[in-house]
């Protein structure tokens, strides 16, 4: 049966239109994304389909290009179109963050740090620079390693964050593994980095890690930053 022959409420598009994105599975979100289907799949099939053989939507999301256009259905377009989406997306969040009062809420910075980091494939080593009321300036994607280890030279660090005239910093990286913990070596550069910046009066706040599947981790709220 098409699309067209289900009832008005049942149909993605117009579904969304009268009760709100919040009300759609993923696979009616994808479907709208899709606009339409393939020879014997709806839309909605077919993203049911999708989200089968990806596993769910955080991987389809952060496919690669060669992953995304070797699915039925896809293809570079396609893929094109979604990155422009997704940075939209991020560019309307931090255009959001930036006219807040204060950065310095943990659960805030991490909902931020997601949208940059989680679906990376290797570990990146960035800053969060903040100005004295701790709103945001930028952030600075600073290193790139391996899937699990970047190497962070404290100068660098010190010098980006006084070319911004930044008050304090967020410090973070991201763990391809997913799971946010920190790592002895994750302490240890915390505190190396911290007493760095102190000598040019700069406050480090925290060090967020993100992980996968929304997880991230704040070592200010585990008591493990340096003093």
């Amino acid at each position: 049966m098409s699309i067209r022959d289900w009832h008005q409420n049942d149909r993605p598009r117009e579904k969304l239109l009268q009760f709100g994105a919040e009300y759609l599975s993923d696979s009616e979100l994808l479907a709208i994304f899709l606009r339409v289907g393939v020879k014997g799949l709806s839309a909605v099939d077919l993203a049911e389909q999708l989200l089968g053989e990806f596993g769910n939507l955080h991987n389809l999301l952060k496919a690669d290009e060669k992953q995304f256009c070797q699915a039925k259905g896809l293809g570079s377009a396609k893929y094109a179109q979604l990155q422009a989406v997704l940075e939209m997306s991020r560019r309307h969040f931090e255009s959001a963050l930036k006219q807040t009062d204060s950065f310095s809420e943990p659960e805030l910075a991490a909902q931020y740090l997601q949208h940059q980091l989680a679906n990376l494939q290797r570990e990146n080593f960035g800053l969060l620079l903040l100005n004295q009321q701790h709103q945001l300036i930028r952030l600075s994607i600073l290193f790139e390693g391996t899937l699990n280890q970047a190497e962070v030279h404290s100068r660098e660090v010190v010098k980006t964050a006084l070319t911004y005239n930044a008050a304090a910093v967020i410090l973070t990286h991201n763990h391809p593994s997913g799971d946010p913990t920190p790592s002895q070596s994750d302490i240890e550069l915390t505190r190396h980095l911290s007493q760095a910046l102190k000598l040019v009066e700069i406050r480090t706040l925290d060090h967020i890690i993100i992980g996968n599947h929304g997880r991230w981790h704040s070592m200010a709220e585990h008591q493990q930053m340096p003093d």
